[in-house]
């Protein structure tokens, strides 16, 4: 039971990971104002980028570079002890799209706003069936 807990707890990022992709898609599903929903979209994006990121990572790992010795030779490249950088390069993307789609969204809602007076979906379903 105490290897269990000790475990649980050593793990205590996943579960700070998982905690904030359930306010987020709380936040997509419950939620009514549709700033709300963008930006519980935005915290489950950041959710799955931090997970990511800490699967990518090795305890005592180096960065993946080929050091080379003054004789010209090369050490003997032992790859259990570089980190992986795809997850790090792929999450780099993933942020830029994130922001990127956060932007359009927020521009479209202010365009929502100038038209329908209003950013509640129900009210907003509503005056479109009106008009």
């Amino acid at each position: 039971m105490d290897f269990l807990l000790t475990h649980l707890v050593a793990k205590y990022n996943f579960w700070l990971y998982i905690i904030l992709m359930m306010i987020g898609l709380y936040a997509m599903i419950a939620k009514n104002n549709l700033i709300k929903k963008l930006v519980g979209m935005n915290i489950f994006q950041t959710a799955i980028i931090l997970f990511y990121v800490s699967i990518g990572s090795k305890r005592g790992g180096t960065i993946p570079i080929v050091e080379h010795i003054a004789g010209g030779g090369e050490h003997a490249i032992n790859p259990t002890r570089y980190v992986n950088p795809l997850p790090h390069v792929l999450m780099l993307t993933a942020i830029v799209v994130s922001v990127s789609t956060f932007g359009v969204a927020l521009a479209l809602a202010i365009k929502i706003y100038q038209r329908y007076k209003t950013l509640e979906e129900d009210e907003l379903l509503t005056r479109i069936r009106e008009s």
